[in-house]
């Protein structure tokens, strides 16, 4: 019975359910008397598989008993297995996508793909099968041309892949998702890497829906408790100005790339840039006052209108390794605008009287000219901590990385008594993020909170 066909199908009208929450458009057909339904989330999902069914009727294709659907498409589902699937996922992303994004797709995809793989004989090694994928086999940019013995791994994936169709068993999408949001000795993974994974699994199985490869998509309807993700910065790792200003000047005395450092990790602790924003500062994106104001007043501007994230070169389109993009959480073209202490005033007059500017007028390269390499930077900070701190705080969350000069700088500000809406724009965060992460790093409020409720019930 259930290799039966039929050529009795008829397709109905698209009926629209409309609830409290979420409006679900029903596809409905009838193959040999059965009644058949599919539910979309959009008007546009439903009409693409309406017109579908449509068409497989009007040519005179054979529909299943079983399943309800065009033979043809039972074929192409049995057919298209989980490697040939992934890629055209990765594909179809691809260009939209920031390259930091491209990589987290790609390492989701890999870290899902061993649960879709055969065990026959002549696999791969697990590692070889794992840089065989992330590096060229979901990379849309690499996969073209890959090395010899990498192109035997990829050949022996897509012969040895699952169906795609195999997801519609629960234990199967179970078992993707384990291995998805687990680590390789079995423990669990990071909570935010568990979510992103699943986030990209869930999507990636939208598309698999879309396709016409799955009827429902698997992930979405597996019950997964959402591990929890703290957002709030460690108070610990909160450097106090005395500590600041002691690392900085253990960077300037690493030779030769010390002292060409030291306004760079300034910018992220006196005016709170983000590593990627202070590596792509310009000449003219920093206003300076004129000199021979007095100290106090000795405040300049950043304008910051772009960032250049890390991501590696085989993940962006020209090759760089750093890709330019917006300001995070902001519209391309838009800007802010953060103020520099007089401190960093200084520091960035020294700095272009002594080393100027590259040839692209970037404030900030390497001792040879070029951009500066992330590896650069984060070398110096490691040495600085070992020539600054105690064993016990080297051995402490306290400023483990250059970004904690941000929370410094940001956490300085609230307790200073700037005002979180100023801040926040300053940061470029929304003020209830800001709030959020920065709870615990705001001292003394809960004092002046007691102190303010005295006030307002004493008597007169």
């Amino acid at each position: 019975m259930t290799d039966a066909t039929t050529f009795d199908a008829r397709v109905y009208q698209t009926e629209v359910y409309k609830g409290r929450q979420v409006t679900t458009y029903w596809v409905r057909w009838r193959v040999s008397g059965r009644l058949w339904k599919e539910p979309f989330r959009t008007v546009a999902q439903a009409d693409s598989f309406r017109s579908s069914l449509l068409t497989a009727a009007r040519k005179g294709e054979a529909f299943s008993v079983a399943s309800g659907r065009p033979v043809t498409w039972e074929r192409e589902k049995r057919a298209t297995g989980w490697y040939e699937f992934a890629c055209a996922y990765a594909d179809l992303k691809w260009k939209q996508a920031s390259a930091k994004y491209r990589k987290d797709i790609a390492r989701a995809l890999t870290a899902a793909t061993p649960a879709m793989l055969a065990e026959t004989r002549g696999r791969p090694d697990d590692a070889s099968i794992r840089r065989a994928l992330i590096r060229w086999g979901f990379n849309t940019k690499q996969r073209s041309e890959p090395p010899d013995e990498v192109a035997e791994v990829l050949a022996w994936v897509a012969r040895n892949s699952e169906p795609v169709s195999a997801l519609a068993e629960a234990t199967n999408a179970r078992r993707m998702l384990a291995q998805a949001t687990g680590r390789l000795d079995g423990r669990n993974a990071a909570a935010s890497t568990a979510r992103r994974n699943r986030t990209i699994l869930a999507n990636a199985m939208d598309y698999a829906v879309e396709l016409g490869l799955l009827g429902t998509n698997p992930i979405r309807a597996l019950k997964w408790t959402v591990p929890k993700v703290s957002s709030q910065v460690d108070r610990r790792s909160v450097v106090n100005p005395h500590q600041a200003r002691a690392l900085l000047e253990a960077v300037r005395a690493q030779q030769p790339s010390g002292p060409r450092l030291v306004t760079f990790f300034a910018v992220m602790y006196y005016a709170g840039l983000r590593p990627e924003e202070a590596i792509n500062l310009m000449a003219d994106n920093v206003i300076l006052p004129p000199p021979g104001r007095p100290a106090d007043d000795d405040w300049g501007e950043l304008h910051i209108r772009s960032a250049t994230p890390d991501a590696g070169s085989e993940w962006t389109d020209d090759g760089s390794p750093r890709e330019r993009r917006q300001l995070k959480h902001r519209a391309e073209g838009d800007s802010r605008i953060v103020p520099a202490h007089p401190e960093l005033t200084r520091l960035f007059r020294d700095h272009l009287a002594e080393f100027g500017t590259s040839l692209d007028g970037r404030l900030f390269s390497g001792v040879r000219g070029g951009e500066l390499p992330t590896i650069t930077y984060r070398r110096a900070w490691v040495r600085a901590r070992q020539m600054t701190l105690t064993a016990a705080e080297q051995a402490s969350p306290l400023a483990r990385r250059p970004y904690d000069l941000r929370h410094a700088c940001l956490s300085t500000w609230l307790n200073g008594g700037v005002y979180p809406t100023q801040v926040a724009e300053w940061a470029g965060h929304s003020v209830d993020v800001l709030l959020r992460i920065y709870a615990k790093c705001v001292v003394g409020q809960d004092e002046l909170a007691k102190r303010r409720i005295s006030e307002a019930l004493r008597e007169d």
